[in-house]
């Protein structure tokens, strides 16, 4: 190391740097941004864990798309560059790899049990934090505090691809899905 030190001690009071505000940490903005750091761990566990390259490769764009957002978030309006943006070129992407994917995974319409794989079973974990995000998102959207409602079209949206991901996942490895309900 160069000598620098990894820690600032700047946030020991429970304040936090947005890009341009200090705001305490317990500030909605910083909730959705830690919730959406967390879901972007959880997705590179499921990249991690995944049996395909076409989920890792999926899963480390929608990563990069997570950085963005939560960028964006970060800036205070003044501030913000367009390049940290979410738009409608991304939640195109996302959509069109989630048409995709839910084809080649060919999903029925009965409600499943997660875990029947590990990879599958990591892709419903990113799913529910991401669901998570989205429902931080929509109080700030509804409180008039976030400016760009893709974002939140974004995250809904990825929580379908996340299910899709991991139903594919399960049926690369040669595993049909667990139906919630018992067949009687």
């Amino acid at each position: 190391m160069d000598g620098k030190k990894f820690y600032t001690g700047r946030g020991d009071s429970g304040y936090t740097d947005l890009l341009g505000a200090r705001v305490p940490k317990h500030h909605p903005t910083t909730e959705f941004i830690g919730t959406l750091d967390e879901a972007t761990s959880q997705i590179g566990m499921a990249r991690a864990l995944a049996g395909t390259e076409r989920t890792k490769e999926i899963l480390l764009d929608v990563q990069r798309d997570i950085y963005t957002i939560m960028a964006e978030l970060a800036f205070v309006s003044e501030k913000l560059a367009e390049k940290y943006r979410i738009g409608a070129g991304h939640l195109e992407k996302l959509e069109e790899a989630t048409d995709a994917v839910a084809a080649d995974a060919q999903i029925g319409r009965e409600f499943i049990v997660p875990g029947d794989t590990v990879p599958g079973a990591a892709l419903d974990v990113a799913r529910t934090v991401v669901r998570r995000a989205e429902r931080l998102g929509t109080a700030l959207a509804h409180g008039g505090e976030l400016k760009n409602e893709t974002i939140l079209a974004y995250l809904n949206r990825l929580s379908s691809l996340l299910f899709a991901l991991g139903r594919y996942e399960d049926r690369a490895a040669g595993i049909a899905p667990t139906i919630a309900k018992e067949r009687g």
